[in-house]
């Protein structure tokens, strides 16, 4: 579930650690790309969130869940671009 128009957050390897569960959300601007294409780029933004550009944590009960925001850059920097 996204969070509330939250600003983004700062790379924080203390909720990093307590992140129990992960979520993409994906920009209009990246919308076209196909499912494999975002599985793809999604898995690699999320085994790298420092470097990501909207990132979110947002408080669980048993720790928190990491929101990442694909944005265009996102998708130019896992491509190489």
């Amino acid at each position: 579930m996204p969070a509330k128009t939250e600003k983004p957050n700062e790379f924080d390897p203390y909720r990093e650690a307590l992140v129990v569960e992960t979520t993409t959300v994906w920009s209009p601007e990246c919308e076209n790309l196909g499912l494999e294409e975002k599985t793809r780029i999604g898995d690699a933004l999320h085994a790298d969130p420092e470097n990501c550009a909207r990132l979110v944590y947002v408080r669980q009960h048993t720790g928190f869940s990491r929101q990442i925001t694909v944005t265009p850059d996102d998708v130019d920097r896992v491509k190489g671009r």
